[in-house]
C-alpha cells in the first residue's frame, strides 16, 4: 500500500519524473472541466488579479488568464515538472507579462499582503502539508472582498464535509458549497 501511495504522489501529488509527466497530461484532461467551472464560479473580472495554488499542468491558469484579460494571473506549485508543463501551456501569456508562475507551496506564498482579487485551487488542498496554514496564507494575500474557490473532482478523494468550516476557521466569511455533476467547490470571501 505504501508503494502505491508513493507512486500516486509521484504521478499526481507532487509530480516528478516520467510518472509526473504522464500524471500532468492526465490531470490536464481530467481537471479541465472542473477548472473551467471553478473559474466561472469566481466571476473573475477583466482587470482582476488572480492566484492559483497548486496549478499543476496549468489548465486553470489558462482559464483564469482568459477571464482576466487586462489583469494578471500568478500561481505556485511545488513540482518542477508541473512548473515546466504550466509554463509551456501558458507561454504566450507569460511572455506578455500577464502570467507569473513560481515553485512554491500554499503555506509560504511568495506574494505581498492583499495583492489578489481572486484565488483558487483545484484538487490540491488534500495534499497540502498544512491545509489550515495554506488557507490562512491565501487569506493574507487576498484583498478585502476577495473570493476563494476550492474545487474538486471525484479522483481527489476530498470529502465535502468540513470544507466550509475550514474556510471559516481560516478567517473567511460566507463559506458555502456548490456542486455540479460530479464536481464540488467550496467558496468564501475575505472580510
Amino acid at each position: 500500500m505504501a508503494l502505491l501511495r508513493g507512486l500516486l504522489m509521484r504521478a499526481f501529488g507532487r509530480p516528478q519524473g516520467l510518472l509526473g509527466r504522464i500524471g500532468g497530461m492526465m490531470m490536464a484532461r481530467g481537471n479541465r472541466d472542473c477548472a473551467a467551472w471553478v473559474v466561472r464560479q469566481l466571476a473573475i473580472g477583466a482587470e482582476d488579479s488572480v492566484l492559483e495554488v497548486g496549478f499543476g499542468p496549468g489548465v486553470g491558469i489558462a482559464f483564469a488568464a482568459e477571464a482576466a484579460v487586462r489583469g494578471r494571473v500568478a500561481g505556485v506549485d511545488p513540482s518542477p515538472e508541473m512548473l515546466a508543463q504550466a509554463k509551456a501551456r501558458n507561454a504566450e501569456t507569460i511572455a506578455s507579462g500577464r502570467v507569473d508562475l513560481h515553485l512554491g507551496t500554499a503555506e509560504r506564498l511568495p506574494f505581498p499582503d492583499s495583492g489578489f482579487d481572486r484565488a483558487f485551487a483545484i484538487n490540491s488542498l488534500q495534499i497540502w502539508p498544512d491545509a489550515a496554514a495554506g488557507l490562512r496564507e491565501i487569506r493574507r494575500v487576498l484583498r478585502r472582498g476577495g473570493r476563494i474557490a476550492l474545487g474538486f473532482t471525484p479522483p481527489s478523494g476530498q470529502k465535502k464535509d468540513g470544507l466550509a468550516d475550514a474556510l471559516a476557521a481560516a478567517g473567511f466569511a460566507y463559506p458555502k458549497l456548490e456542486e455540479i455533476d460530479a464536481f464540488f467547490c467550496a467558496l468564501a470571501t475575505r472580510p
